[in-house]
């Protein structure tokens, strides 16, 4: 059997190792020390934010985030349904209620006018929303502008989820710095690695700071351990931390590579494409710039000589080759059955006939020979 070709594995780089010697030899391996400050540090230069948590986990930095805004019970917090339940959990770990949000064809992300619409007919309800949660979906920014238009009219704050955006950008901003607060993740498939890790990133220092005393269990000063408020353990530890000092050096050399890995499927695809298929890409914007953390395509059987996803999919696993529908919506998604939804079925569509092709950094021509001879198979099969 051939080994295994991750959908994004982590792709550690040498300099990393002396980040982890130089904490080791602190002896600074819990949630404190040098290398913490010097993550966040790294993190605000480079996206241009004014302050910086790092956190055990984009869910935490989400968790965080509708805290500090006062999301509670009986509140709701409109939410993209098209991401992962990552995003949604927190806000019902708050007692409240996420409203679904359907995305638009251009971008995948939140449909702004899907978004006013579930505004009027929630306050119509008396139930105006207490946030909006917006996603960068694949490293993909959203429509920011439209977004924040929409928003601003309504005065609800906006947490952006950045979590598969680190280096994206819209209008030259990086994507998690637009809104009141933004979320990246450093979990271990993504752009860079922490190997487990988040980040809740502001231009208002106030939050960040009160973020950073909630992720310590709420311990205030004095030589005793004093509690005057509800806190969690979700601080990042000084080791993890130095793991993202070394992999912020190279983010724009992953950025890079992940855009290249984007053309060579894109140059793949036109040569069937020019036989009569149809695979499509989500297509950047005018003035956007994505990651391209993961490569995605649409495979609409009606326009590809009956081909569906899951026939291309099969065929990669069978070679020992990682792909991934994109994520099932979730307002379909049997935990959320029963929470409300605004839109029409362009993330469902997107579901039924969308893949997420294996994107690491680090895959070579090798690894790129197997994945086209495998998906030249199927689609030769679906020709005949």
């Amino acid at each position: 059997m051939n080994k295994r070709i991750f959908l994004s594995p982590p792709h550690l780089n040498s300099s990393v190792q002396e980040f982890l010697t130089n904490v080791f030899e602190s002896n600074y391996v819990a949630p404190v020390g040098f290398a913490i400050d010097g993550f966040e540090s790294d993190i605000a230069q480079k996206v241009k934010c004014h302050s910086v948590a790092a956190l055990n986990s984009g869910t935490s930095a989400i968790h965080l985030a509708l805290v500090l805004l006062n999301v509670g019970s009986q509140d709701s917090v409109l939410v993209q349904t098209n991401t992962h339940i990552g995003g949604v959990n927190p806000i019902v770990y708050q007692g409240a209620s996420p409203v679904f949000v359907d995305s638009e064809k251009d971008t995948w992300n939140m449909c702004p006018i899907f978004l006013e619409e579930a505004i009027k007919d929630q306050i119509k309800k008396k139930k105006k929303p207490k946030a909006i949660i917006l996603v960068h979906i694949y490293g993909m920014p959203a429509k920011m502008f439209e977004i924040i238009e929409v928003a601003s009219k309504y005065e609800i704050p906006i947490i952006e989820d950045a979590a598969e955006s680190l280096g994206s950008k819209y209008r030259n901003q990086h994507t998690g710095t637009f809104g009141i607060m933004g979320v990246y993740s450093f979990n271990g498939n993504k752009i860079i690695t922490t190997g487990g890790g988040g980040a809740l990133v502001s231009n208002n220092q106030e939050l960040i700071e009160r973020a950073i005393f909630l992720s310590t269990h709420s311990r205030g000063e004095g030589p005793h351990y004093q509690h005057t408020s509800l806190g969690f353990n979700y601080r990042l530890s000084n080791v993890l931390a130095g793991i993202g000092r070394g992999q912020m050096e190279v983010l724009d050399e992953r950025v890079s590579s992940l855009r290249t890995n984007f053309k060579k499927y894109v140059g793949f695809f036109e040569k069937w494409n020019a036989k009569g298929f149809n695979i499509q890409f989500q297509i950047e914007q005018e003035d956007m710039f994505s990651n391209r953390w993961l490569t995605t395509i649409l495979v609409d059987p009606k326009t590809n000589y009956g081909l569906q996803r899951e026939d291309l999919r099969l065929a990669l696993e069978k070679e020992n080759i990682e792909s991934r529908p994109l994520w099932k919506p979730m307002h379909l998604q049997p935990v959320f059955e029963k929470n409300k939804f605004y839109g029409a079925r362009v993330a469902e569509e997107l579901f039924e006939i969308g893949l997420c092709l294996p994107s690491g950094s680090n895959l070579g021509d090798e690894e790129f020979q197997r994945i086209f001879m495998a998906i030249n198979k199927v689609m030769n099969f679906a020709l005949e």
